[in-house]
């Protein structure tokens, strides 16, 4: 009889294996409970933003116990932000710290106190543990031992002896020291909690008006960057019109996050959002759907739910981000040619651009270097690893490529920035006007264009950055006046620098015109001679040279569609000295036909006609030209 169980060995093995196949799950679960399960210790990572000096964010710490070893650490994240961290027994609102820490530290530095010795006694005097440079770098860590048990605040702003902004990254620790140096995991707990009320929120409100036209039905701003927790509002009414309003609110890729009014169906469009992270490039499109013209008023705030019934008082802090404002300058520095045949000039010229982007700011602990310098590809690669678009341009005007001799980028930490650029190249003059040659002036321009639109990027002309050198090195032009302006044209910004020349009049006044006054003098003399066939011989020649003198004053210009002065001397000399040869011939044919005395009788009145007639084309042309 054959026994068909198995052997006790083999039923014991399966056993063994089944009850690791059921502890497996715990065995893997157990290495993420947290540590303070374990050993008591805790640790919690959280994150936050200073704006700008005096501002940041106050957590609470709730159910400290005596004896307990509280470390934290904050990190910089972005922009120039040097941390300053602060632990507190009693609970403090952003607008005390405003009235009284912020003050007095005010007051010291404005005292020209030395902030080195005096700013730590102000520290001391309103919190029991602070920091500021104790970290790597800028970053700011403590240690400190809990005295009593009880509840504690702790502050994290800059620090008040910098004026700095940007993102940080808070670590703190309970029993747990190696928060102040070692990159920790967080376990869970929560030690600390945004105390909103006492941070106090952000509240902003601005109004916009404007005007809807049949062409022009869609407006864009793009908002601030919103923080987490901040709710965004917006209201949009006509003021005039039947207009019929409609709101989209986009993020930064035109993911549609609320909207309102859609069929415009209603007269008013109010929207709201939170947010619940940081977040950039935020869009609010208002459109129209009447198709008629009307003005509108739009209400946009942050934190300020007055909005959605069109009511509140706007304040300083503006939701709309603005254009960034470039400062803006062009020096001309030489001059190497005017070419009129071309209806181009080239210059050698120094372009300087200043603007402020808070996504350029640095730690200066970064570089150890209190500002940064680059060239064109190395700032650009700096750019793009800051996410920041800088405010690129064109040449409007140019003609061929631009030699560039110099070209530099200056970032300070704070976001400052200065771009420099010495170049060589052509530039078009299309509006030469040559009528008064060669006593003409022209205006001449060079012209520097946005890539952006207006709403991106604003200029402001600098006179400081603006001008004219001393030596210009073009002899036949002297520049009289010049001028910088700042326009937009097309929606784009530009920079115009606009400087007058004058011709040197020396060469065309000792070259040009005292020959031909000379020509014409010696002409006049020789009505005096009653040789009527010597007569004619003098005058053909000047007619030869005055010849030469347009085929002179012809290679200098462009095959112009107008005359110019100096076309009009020329064809005047040409007519009188033509009509002088024909009047001498006929003289000298009525002496040859035996009519001397008649001859000379009309030839007594050509002594005073000659001049007479110059006089008058003189005064003709200078009225119908140089005036």
């Amino acid at each position: 009889m054959n026994d068909s169980r198995r052997p006790r060995s083999t039923q014991a093995r399966q056993r063994m294996i089944a009850l690791v196949l059921l502890l497996l799950p715990a065995l893997l679960v157990l290495p993420a409970l947290p540590a303070q399960a374990q050993d008591g210790r805790a640790v919690q990572t959280l994150s936050g933003n200073v704006e700008e000096p005096g501002s940041g964010a106050l957590y609470a710490i709730r159910g400290l116990e005596a004896g307990q070893l509280l470390s934290v650490r904050v990190e910089r994240i972005s922009g120039n932000l040097d941390p300053f961290v602060a632990l507190s027994d009693v609970p403090y609102n952003a607008g005390t710290l405003r009235s009284e820490f912020w003050a007095e530290v005010g007051r010291v530095i404005s005292a020209g106190q030395d902030p080195v010795r005096a700013l730590p006694l102000i520290y001391d005097e309103f919190f029991i543990a602070w920091d500021d440079d104790s970290g790597a770098g800028y970053n700011a860590a403590f240690e400190f031992e809990i005295p009593a048990d009880g509840d504690y605040q702790l502050v994290v702003t800059n620090s008040p002896a910098a004026d700095s902004f940007g993102d940080y990254r808070l670590l703190i620790g309970l029993d747990a020291p190696e928060v102040l140096t070692n990159e920790v995991l967080p376990t869970g707990d929560e030690i600390a909690v945004l105390d909103l009320e006492n941070s106090g929120q952000r509240v902003a409100l601005q109004e916009i008006t404007g005007s809807f036209s049949g062409a022009e039905v869609e407006r864009e701003w793009t908002l601030r960057p919103m923080r987490p927790g901040d709710t965004f509002y917006a209201y949009l009414e006509p003021t005039s019109g039947n207009l019929a309003p409609r709101l989209v609110l986009e993020d930064f890729g035109g993911k549609p996050l609320a909207s309102a009014n859609l069929s415009g169906s209603s007269s008013i469009a109010s929207l709201s959002h939170s947010f619940s992270e940081r977040v950039r490039n935020v869009r609010l499109i208002a459109a129209d759907l009447s198709g008629e013209e009307g003005d509108y008023r739009l209400l946009v705030g942050v934190n300020s739910p007055d909005v959605l019934s069109g009511k509140g008082e706007p304040t300083y802090v503006k939701m709309i981000q603005g254009p960034v404002d470039v400062q803006i300058g062009l020096k001309l520095q030489q001059i190497t040619k005017v070419d009129q045949v071309a209806e181009n000039f080239g210059a050698v010229a120094q372009l300087e651009m200043r603007w402020q982007d808070d996504e350029l700011a640095y730690s200066p602990e970064e570089c150890e270097c209190q500002f940064r310098e680059f060239n064109l590809s190395e700032f650009n690669a700096f750019a793009s690893r800051k996410e920041a678009e800088w405010p690129q341009f064109t040449v409007f005007n140019q003609q061929g490529n631009r030699w560039i001799q110099n070209q530099n980028i200056v970032v300070w930490p704070d976001g400052r920035a200065l771009y420099f650029e010495r170049f060589t190249t052509d530039f078009q003059a299309p509006e030469f006007n040559f009528v008064k040659f060669p006593f003409d002036t022209q205006d001449l321009y060079m012209r520097i264009d946005s890539l952006f639109n207006a709403r991106q990027v604003t200029y402001t002309a600098s006179e400081s950055l603006s001008g004219i050198g001393d030596k210009l090195g073009e002899e036949q032009w002297y520049v009289i006046e010049s001028a910088s302006e700042a326009t937009v044209e097309d929606n784009t910004a530009r920079y115009n620098l606009r400087f007058t020349v004058q011709r040197q009049l020396i060469y065309y006044i000792l070259r040009i015109f005292v020959p031909i006054i000379i020509i014409i003098i010696v002409a006049w003399f020789s009505f005096f001679l009653k040789d009527y066939g010597k007569r004619v011989d003098v005058a053909g020649a000047n007619l030869l040279v005055f010849v030469a003198f347009n085929f002179t004053i012809s290679g200098e210009l462009p095959r112009l569609g107008y005359l110019t002065f100096m076309d009009v001397v020329l064809a005047g000399t040409f007519v009188i000295t033509a009509i002088v040869v024909v009047f001498n011939v006929f003289l000298k044919r009525l002496e040859l036909a035996g009519h001397r005395s008649a001859a000379e009788r009309i030839d007594a009145f050509s002594i005073w006609i000659y001049p007479l007639a110059y006089a008058v084309g003189g005064i003709l042309a200078y009225y119908l030209y140089l005036r």
